[in-house]
């Protein structure tokens, strides 16, 4: 396949919708689950509790998913976990609408979501560039689309609407975002079949496992990009799980204020991912990663001595603005060098590493506010991801890039030259 980026195939547009219906509802839980929380606890750890429940599957179960991904039928494996997950979604709304819902339930949801999205995220990394034949461009260009739809409705959209569906009723948002999983779920099992990876020698679950966590961290470039979103997502979930309480107290804002607080964040995610391929172009993939990681830190700092609601939504879109450029130049360049029968493992164990960072980040910020101030957090999270960028910089440079991307060049043209029928025929399929 040619670095043709005018030209995805019809498959991904379906792809790309399935992921903007289930975006659109995870906005409106986005917003919505942290108010229903406050709604029952004041308590910064209690909350804390239901934010890193989400996270724990990875830790649990994040190198192995990676392994079963690559045994199983990517694709069904997406649909079902999206129908399982719409299916979660029906126990905190009949809990809310009988007026039973606690602090535990909320825990236990947010643990069987946060296992559906392993498999489906995993899945889906390894399924992309299976679709895109591995071509760099293709990748960066799907990533954007992809990255800017999940931004644009989770963060955009979604938020202030799940405010005000929260004003109807607390069972509201959690059923539209059921109804968004079970559209998404629709949409990916008419996705075009794309053929499988080349099944390697036998071997046991555990020992593949193994074997995918090795390839990630005998390699500078994959462990720098896998270290990045770890340390960031410490940094992110301390200051997610006392961000209600910090505009509240401190910003003195209320609930359609919030949602539009986390609105200004979408909107510098959407910027930063409809740009990343530019930077990525005019500094280097390398460079330009290592600018985001330090715009993120910089404006979390600002966000922290924030006087006044419009300093923060400013700082916030920033954030998403160098969030949202990483998050595409990040796993495009991860799906163009990482052999095929090695994805599902290597996304996973790159995914594990920023989830299981999360409840760390997630406990961190609850005893950092409850211990010290609701500010103490965001100083102590830009601290952390102002320290990664200088730490990974040389991991993720320009040189390491290029030399990745001239080496899976060299590996798919001796693919190509062994199977040429196989490589015609999955241009066709997709």
């Amino acid at each position: 396949m040619t670095s043709d980026v005018g030209r995805l195939p019809t498959g991904f547009g379906r792809l790309w919708a399935a992921q903007t219906v289930s975006s659109l509802g995870d906005g409106v839980s986005h917003a919505a689950l942290p108010l229903l929380a406050l709604t029952l606890t004041r308590d910064p750890l209690a909350l804390a509790v239901v934010t890193a429940a989400g996270t724990l599957p990875w830790l649990l179960f994040g190198v192995l998913g990676g392994a079963l991904v690559d045994r199983w039928d990517r694709r069904r494996t997406m649909w079902v976990m999206d129908a399982a997950r719409a299916a979660s979604l029906a126990i905190p709304a009949a809990a809310a609408a009988l007026d039973v819902l606690s602090i535990p339930l909320l825990a236990v949801v947010a643990f069987l979501l946060g296992l559906g999205g392993l498999f489906f995220d995993t899945a889906a990394t390894a399924y992309l560039p299976d679709l895109l034949g591995r071509d760099p461009a293709l990748l960066e260009r799907a990533n954007s689309r992809l990255r800017g739809a999940q931004t644009a409705m989770s963060g955009f959209a979604g938020p202030p609407a799940g405010s005000a569906l929260l004003a109807l009723g607390r069972a509201v948002p959690l059923l539209a975002d059921a109804v968004s999983f079970a559209l998404s779920a629709l949409l990916v099992r008419s996705l075009p079949a794309v053929p499988r990876p080349v099944p390697q020698v036998r071997e046991s679950l555990l020992r593949q496992a193994r074997a995918g966590a090795s390839y990630v961290f005998r390699d500078r470039l994959l462990l720098g990009l896998a270290l990045r979103p770890a340390v960031g997502n410490i940094a992110f979930l301390a200051v997610a799980t006392v961000l209600a309480l910090f505009a509240h107290d401190r910003l003195g804002i209320g609930t359609f204020g919030f949602g539009l607080l986390l609105t200004a964040e979408a909107t510098g995610g959407l910027l930063g991912a409809g740009i990343a391929s530019l930077l990525g172009r005019r500094l280097g993939t390398g460079t330009a990663l290592t600018c985001t990681a330090a715009a993120e830190g910089l404006a979390i700092l600002g966000l922290a001595a924030a006087p006044n609601p419009y300093v923060a939504g400013l700082a916030l879109a920033v954030y998403g603005a160098g969030m949202g450029a990483t998050m595409v130049l990040g796993p495009s360049l991860r799906q163009a060098i990482v052999p095929a029968h090695l994805m599902g493992r290597v996304a996973s164990t790159s995914r594990m590493l920023a989830m299981c960072a999360a409840p760390f980040g997630a406990f961190l910020g609850g005893w950092l506010a409850s211990t010290y101030d609701v500010r103490t957090p965001l100083y102590t999270a830009a601290g952390l991801l102002l320290t990664m960028t200088a730490v990974t910089s040389t991991m993720t440079s320009n040189h390491r890039v290029e030399a990745a991307l001239r080496r899976s060049a060299n590996r798919r043209s001796l693919v190509e030259d062994s199977h040429p029928a196989r490589v015609t025929d999955a241009v066709i399929s997709a």
